[in-house]
């Protein structure tokens, strides 16, 4: 892997290998929108075809050596990125970038997808349902709290 600036961002790249990229913590972000990055390396990173073996095991990360994690990006719903939740870091397979950049979802599109899957979750369902009856108690108390007056307590009665 050999250190590339992509517009500000300096990243590890294998040029001669597998064309993954390495990101440390935060850099990704900054780059994973389109029109992100401006440097000759980041246009000459994007072309490279899609390379991603999804029987391959878990990647070690390259700073901390522990296993990596493997999830879809946050802000693209088909593409799988290896990350290290110990340092941060992310590994882009040869291409993922470019597919991350190009199917970057609008905050609309990201809230849209965040309730999707929140609402195939079981517990999250569940845990709707005990605050809605958490409301309803909560206002059936205001209702019968609303009729008690402090001269109640003052009265001697």
């Amino acid at each position: 892997m050999i250190e590339e600036d992509f517009g500000g961002v300096v990243v590890d790249v294998c040029r001669d290998g597998c064309k993954g990229i390495w990101f440390d913590w935060g850099e990704l972000k900054k780059l994973d929108e389109k029109n992100k990055g401006l440097e000759q390396a980041l246009q000459e990173a994007l072309p490279y075809p899609r390379v991603n073996d999804e029987n391959r095991g878990n990647l070690l990360c390259p700073r901390c050596h522990k296993p990596m994690h493997r999830h879809l990006y946050e802000s693209d719903k088909e593409v799988n990125v290896d990350e290290c939740y110990d340092c941060g870091g992310f590994f882009l397979d040869s291409g993922e970038l470019a597919e991350i950049r190009d199917r970057h979802m609008t905050p609309e599109e990201e809230s849209a997808y965040l309730h999707k899957l929140l609402n195939n979750l079981p517990d999250y369902q569940q845990a709707l349902r005990e605050q809605e009856k958490d409301k309803m108690r909560a206002e059936a108390l205001a209702r019968y709290t609303r009729f008690l007056r402090l001269s109640y307590y003052f009265t001697g009665n």
